[in-house]
């Protein structure tokens, strides 16, 4: 029952992520929606939605183990999944706040 919940908590993941791959989307992405309509157009908006979509995989793939976890019952898939989950994030917020690389 567990890893039929996580997948189906995966699938919006899995859409979301398909979306920003293409380059499109980057109006769903939070904080860049609520931005000014000047300050949006120095964004490489493409760009951004395609970083978010390979971050929006990741996380589908910590989800996806942690269906894994939820059939095997082996506690090391959840403790990857979980270590993964926050090295992604921490990752994700360093990278994307430095040096203006998402700026035109």
């Amino acid at each position: 029952m567990e890893a039929i919940v996580c997948l189906i908590i995966m699938i919006p993941f899995l859409i979301f992520a398909i979306v920003l791959s293409q380059g499109k989307g980057a109006f769903l992405l939070a904080g860049f929606n609520t931005m000014a309509q000047s300050e949006k157009e120095t964004y490489n908006e493409k760009a951004l939605a395609k970083f978010m979509g390979k971050i929006m995989y990741g996380y589908c793939f910590c989800i996806l183990l942690w269906a894994l976890d939820g059939v095997f019952q082996s506690e090391w898939l959840f403790i990857v999944s979980l270590l993964l989950f926050i090295v992604l994030t921490v990752f994700t917020l360093i990278f994307v706040n430095t040096a203006n690389r998402f700026k035109k």
